[in-house]
């Protein structure tokens, strides 16, 4: 605040000095108006243009992307049932076991089954 008046004595004095201009004023020439007369009669038709030439070829295309994968298949039919086999041959008979040794004073006891010995009474 204390720089208030010498800024505000400045800023009047400036804006003073600018209205003393007088404002410059710049005609421009004036330009010649046309016109327009009555139309004039319509002209010949003109002859047709020559035919032009064909273009060149064009590029190949690009490459297509890769199709999606197909679904799985369905499951197949079961076979037919197989055939028997023959049926084989008789097996060898086997050799015959070597003789026991003689019993000397062994006394063998054969018991009855259970139910042999109920029936029996």
């Amino acid at each position: 605040m204390k720089n208030f008046l010498p800024y505000f004595s400045l800023l009047s004095a400036l804006t003073l000095g600018a209205c003393d201009n007088r404002p410059i004023v710049i005609t421009p020439p004036a330009e010649p108006i046309a016109i327009p007369g009555p139309a004039g009669p319509q002209g010949a038709t003109g002859a047709q243009g020559a035919s032009g030439t064909q273009g060149n070829q064009g590029n190949q295309g690009n490459d297509g992307i890769q199709g999606s994968q197909g679904n799985k298949g369905n499951q197949g039919n079961q076979g037919n049932d197989g055939v028997q086999g023959n049926e084989g041959m008789p097996g060898v008979d086997g050799s015959k076991g070597k003789d026991g040794k003689p019993g000397e004073g062994t006394t063998v006891i054969v018991v009855p089954p259970a139910s042999a010995s109920s029936s029996a009474r």
